[in-house]
Formats: C-alpha cells, structure tokens, sequence
C-alpha cells in the first residue's frame, strides 16, 4: 500500500503448506481438469542454500508447486539448478585450519594439567569428547569460501541435476549413494597445475529458462533466459563454495597425472534437518605423461579414503 501497488500484490503470510488463496476473490483460474488450488502461473522462490541443498527449504517449494501451479503452462524459477565438484587448491586455509586445530588441543591439553596440579581435578575423561567435537569443528566442517579459477585443479563433475518441474521430495533430500551422477574421476596434471590438491570444493547452478519437460509442452517459452552461477569464475556472490579440506593433501607431481576417483553422499542430519552431512570416498592413482600421448601403466595407486564432513 505504501508502494501503491496493493491492488496488483496481495500478501498472505504463512507456511506455504498451510496458506489458502484467494481464489474467488481474486477469480484466479485453474486450467481445464485442473484442480481447483492450480491456479497459479508462476513459482518464484530463492530456495538455493550453501552447495544448493542446505537449509532444506525445497521440500516446501515441492510441495507448493503440486498444490497451486498449472501443470501444463505453469513456470518455476529458478527452473533447473545443478550441482557441481571440482578438486581444488588452497594450502593456507587447509594448514591454517589445521593450525586452529592443534592450537585447541593444546589448550585443552594445559587446561587439564593445570586443574589437576591446582585443583586436584582430573579431566582426562573429558579428553576424546573435546578432541572429537574440534576435529568435526576445524577439520571435518566445510568452510564458506570465495575461491579463484585458478584453484579449480580439473574440470568439475556435474553431480545432481534438478528440473524444478519433475522433481520430488526424494530428490531434495540429498544424494543418495549410488545415486546417477554421484560418482566422479578427476585428472590433475602436474604439467599444467601447481598442487596439492587441498581438497574439494562445491557449488551449483541456477537457470532461468523455459520448460523441458515434455508435460510443459503447450507453457510459454522465455526469450530471454537468465543463469546464476555460484562458482569461482563467477566471481562473489552470497553462496560462495563450499570447500572440504583433506587431512592430508594429495600431491601433484610435473610430469605425472593424478587421477581421483571416488563418490559423493550427502544426507541430512538427523539433530537438525536443515544442516547436511556429505560423506566423500576417493582413491588416487598417478602416472607418467608420455610424451607420444599412450597411456602408462599406474604407478601407484591408494587405498580407499572416506571422510564424513558437516555442512554447517
């Protein structure tokens, strides 16, 4: 009403779940065979969280779109969102998160010394607990992180893709293992980037764009589609990337190729729905880059690695 526009804008305040439109007040129409609350033309929602996924706001948008959207002309935007996991490198803040942690541990390590000469007290107890909680708080969490292109060490993997219009409350409750695309390989060549590989980072896509399901046949189609990209060529935005450090990097030899091979899971925690844990397994291997272009034999090859990671 301050804006005079409040007889175009209605607001109606609540859980989308649980709202009601105005649907003969306002004449709003459902397409023929629809039901009687599809009477919605357009979805727009910012859903997206850290890496796409947290936060857990797409169930609600799910459940909005099959509830009051046309199903035949009806819009989302965004439309489709993607994905996306690339190795990367940032020495200093995988050794400076490191540094925190032993820094924690020392100051417990005195802390308990200290009330045991003074006070008699023995907290050793108490010993595992504390360490367990700063290794999942300084080295098993992701971190927010404005990364450079050039920290990208290999082409990122695409691994979960969502038509806004097909997708389901299983779809937004994480990636599942096994799941089509869950799997990666990457290849670093120490002829062409500095290492070590620090770890992984991951971030997503959004388009604005038309319908490509094949029930959206007869919606209107965009003329002028828009794209978000929250990745490091994209420069800041508000999602950055999220980045999971190693324990130990992986080292990027000139001369050879670093092949990472593995799978991503992410979950939602059963303390808090809203927060994701992503488990990341890899194996590496390495190999000499032959000059005449065949493939050589691996030279080494690791064991399997799998760590369990907070997104916070």
């Amino acid at each position: 009403k301050a804006n005079n526009v409040d007889h175009l804008v209605t607001v109606i305040q609540g859980a989308v779940e649980e709202i009601e439109l105005p649907i003969e007040q306002d004449n709003l129409e459902p397409e023929d065979g629809g039901e009687t609350t599809q009477c919605v033309d357009i979805i727009i929602s910012e859903w997206m969280g850290y890496f796409l996924l947290r936060e857990s706001m797409l169930d609600s948008l799910i459940r909005a779109r099959d509830k009051f959207l046309k199903k035949r002309t009806g819009l989302m935007f965004p439309s489709h969102t993607t994905m996306y996991f690339a190795p990367v490198y940032d020495e200093e803040e995988r050794k400076l998160a490191t540094k925190e942690y032993s820094n924690g541990m020392a100051d417990w390590n005195e802390f308990t010394e200290t009330t045991k000469a003074v006070y008699g007290v023995d907290m050793s107890i108490l010993g595992s607990e504390f360490e367990r909680e700063q290794k999942e708080y300084y080295l098993l969490s992701s971190q927010w992180s404005e990364l450079s292109p050039e920290a990208i060490l290999a082409e990122p993997a695409m691994i979960k893709h969502l038509d806004m219009m097909k997708c389901t409350i299983e779809d937004s409750r994480g990636i599942t293992d096994g799941a089509p695309n869950s799997d990666f390989h990457f290849d670093v060549s120490g002829n062409e980037v500095a290492g070590p590989v620090s770890g992984f980072a991951g971030w997503f896509t959004a388009d604005f764009r038309s319908r490509s399901d094949e029930d959206g046949e007869s919606a209107p189609k965009l003329s002028n589609p828009a794209f978000l990209s929250t990745g490091p060529e994209n420069g800041y935005t508000h999602w950055g990337q999220q980045v999971f450090f190693l324990l130990s990097g992986i080292p990027v030899i000139k001369g050879h190729t670093t092949r990472i091979e593995g799978s991503v899971e992410m979950m939602r925690r059963k303390e808090n729905a809203r927060n994701y844990n992503c488990r990341i397994k890899f194996s590496t291997s390495r190999k000499k880059i032959e000059k005449n272009g065949k493939d050589a034999p691996p030279l080494m090859k690791s064991a399997v690695v799998e760590q369990v990671y907070q997104i916070p």
